[in-house]
């Protein structure tokens, strides 16, 4: 049996749910250490890359951008080169696109990639 405040407290509950955002996937980016670029895959996907610019991992998910950085240097679902070379997110190159509907970062994140890689970074995604 519920007591008033537990009903309350049940009924305050289900208006936050209701009111809760939409939209709770991300895209990110993570700069990586020049030194993956002694990873003959990594060089060979990115021919035109200009030793100016950054190296950089971009993915899509469901947690906060921190979480799933923290999550690749764990080892935890985590992509090889985000893991072992991995430094930092670059919240400058992807901040202002989240957050966003799943389908929407599945498609940004290919698109910011490209993107990037067309500017001269040697990115990794995926």
């Amino acid at each position: 049996m519920f007591t008033a405040e537990q009903f309350f407290e049940a009924k305050a509950k289900k208006q936050r749910k209701r009111e809760a955002p939409a939209y709770h996937h991300n895209v990110y980016v993570i700069e990586l250490n020049p030194r993956v670029l002694k990873n003959r895959k990594f060089r060979a996907a990115n021919p035109n890359h200009d030793p100016a610019k950054a190296c950089l991992y971009v993915g899509s998910t469901g947690l906060s951008p921190h979480e799933r950085f923290l999550n690749h240097k764990d080892g935890h679902k985590s992509n090889c080169f985000a893991k072992r070379f991995g430094m930092h997110l670059r919240p400058d190159l992807f901040a202002v696109y989240n957050p966003m509907p799943y389908e929407a970062a599945l498609a940004m994140e290919a698109e910011l990639a490209e993107s990037l890689r067309a500017e001269g970074y040697a990115v990794w995604w995926g």
